[in-house]
């Protein structure tokens, strides 16, 4: 049952909405294409593995991962991580550092470490988009650079043709219409001093070729690309499972990322054999292709080969497409992916969850490092439930000359000097009973303290007899 099961359900994944996967695919490829030259440019490496990167890692991830319908590629942040690697070493220790980033990877997913995803509070998966969206709007300023009002009003009319278009049609999506209504009307009217694709950079038409990183076989290797190699892995695993968090959410489907990391882990494998940069999900373009209607994995395997096609046999096509055109996506893509729920209702949201939301935040833009923001953001909410979890309530009683004190709350080392400092040992009573069976005792400096309590007791003359079904007290006191 269980395999027919997975059969039908892989069946799904390439039969089911054919049309919409296929033009949602052709249109996040389109995303993709200036964010993949640009990404190399950042790392300090030729156009073409930014590219080459892109089309190994989606047409690998299409049939391994764990999400389908999340574009995979070449990432800037990723690539900020290779630019002192290729600077110091060589764009051939890259490829090495690549393999074995991807070696790191499917690790990860063997050991199941996707479950470490579930410690990410909603506060930092709200600033981790948000942030991203800003990270991207900012990024498409540099395109406005010494352009004239023309470009403004290209943007403005692809964004125009994006909203605009989809209440009167809908077969193919808004953003490819625009890419293509644009590209026709600035080569048909031979409208001039407009950024195009081929401006950016020269697109080598060739296919990816396999190749072995030209690098030493040696421990000394080894010891240069393991550090890259780990940031590399871990940015990665950020990036990647907080996308899939995002797409879960926005579908409501529950996915596997350990299978995902596996996934990304033998993808990098490949790119980095086929001279590409380590990449990992990308959230823009994910979340345009699943709102576009790229739910199945048919999405991914059209984004990877049209973008094959794309370089290979109309690279002259594209390098005429305007740059206009893939920014007014881009924007719009940044208002998709923005949670303006949480700037505009913020005080339906907790306080907690803000500050959280706006850490996370301004460290992504201030260090344009997602995995920091993250780290971060993951921080912050640590701490603030450990303030919240260290307020322990203590109340006594007395019955006679035996005072009891009944303890609520969670006892650990955030905690512990509150039980210290509220069981006195001056009072006139003979017997003290602590009373922890409302409690929880966490770790070993809770039990140190309460030890001490106990001890300063016993030496004060009183008995004492301490209440918890699972301590296991030593000492003088009785325990029940």
């Amino acid at each position: 049952m269980r395999l027919i099961l997975s059969q039908t359900s892989w069946h799904k994944q390439w039969t089911s909405g054919v049309k919409m996967n296929v033009l949602a695919g052709m249109t996040a490829t389109l995303a993709l294409i200036p964010d993949s030259l640009a990404f190399s440019f950042m790392a300090g490496v030729p156009p073409t593995v930014g590219i080459y990167a892109t089309i190994c890692i989606l047409l690998v991830i299409t049939f391994l991962g764990g999400r389908p319908g999340m574009i995979s590629a070449s990432a800037g942040s990723m690539a900020v991580l290779m630019l002192a690697l290729v600077n110091e070493h060589g764009i051939q220790y890259l490829f090495a550092a690549t393999v074995l980033t991807g070696i790191i990877q499917y690790l990860m997913g063997v050991f199941k470490l996707g479950k470490l995803m579930k410690f990410v509070p909603h506060g930092v998966l709200t600033g981790f988009v948000n942030a991203l969206a800003i990270l991207i709007f900012m990024s498409q300023l540099r395109y406005f650079k010494g352009e004239s009002w023309l470009m403004y009003v290209l943007v403005s009319i692809t964004l125009a043709i994006i909203y605009v278009l989809p209440k009167f049609f809908t077969a193919i999506p808004s953003p490819l219409v625009a890419v293509v209504v644009l590209t026709v009307a600035v080569w048909a009217f031979g409208i001039g001093h407009v950024s195009r694709i081929g401006d950016i950079a020269a697109i080598d038409a060739s296919l990816p070729a396999f190749l072995l990183p030209d690098v030493p076989l040696s421990w000394e290797t080894f010891i240069i690309i393991l550090p890259y190699a780990l940031s590399l892995a871990v940015v990665g695993y950020t990036e990647t499972l907080l996308t899939q968090n995002l797409l879960d959410e926005m579908t409501g489907e529950k996915t596997d990322k350990n299978k995902e990391m596996r996934g990304q882990g033998i993808a990098n494998v490949v790119a980095g054999f086929f001279g590409g940069m380590a990449g990992c999900a990308l959230v823009a373009e994910s979340v345009l292709n699943v709102k576009m209607g790229g739910r199945n994995r048919l999405s991914t395997l059209v984004a990877a080969i049209f973008l094959l096609l794309l370089v290979v046999a109309f690279g002259d096509v594209l390098a005429l497409v305007p740059m206009a055109a893939l920014v007014g996506i881009m924007l719009m893509v940044c208002i998709a992916i923005f949670d303006w729920k949480s700037v505009f209702r913020f005080r339906s949201v907790p306080l907690s969850d803000t500050l959280v939301m706006a850490a996370t935040v301004a460290a992504v833009v201030f260090t344009h490092d997602l995995a920091i923001g993250v780290l971060v953001g993951v921080m912050i909410s640590f701490i603030w439930f450990a303030v919240k979890a260290s307020r322990v309530h203590i109340h006594s009683e007395w019955h006679g000359s035996t005072r009891t004190y009944l303890i609520r709350g969670q006892l650990f080392f955030g905690s512990a000097s509150e039980l210290a400092g509220h069981i006195e040992d001056d009072c006139a009573a003979e017997e003290v009973h602590i009373d922890l069976t409302s409690s929880k005792v966490w770790d070993h400096t809770a039990e140190l303290a309460l030890s001490k309590t106990v001890e300063r007791l016993n030496n004060a003359g009183k008995r004492v007899i301490v209440k918890h079904p699972e301590l296991n007290q030593a000492g003088p006191a009785e325990v029940s």
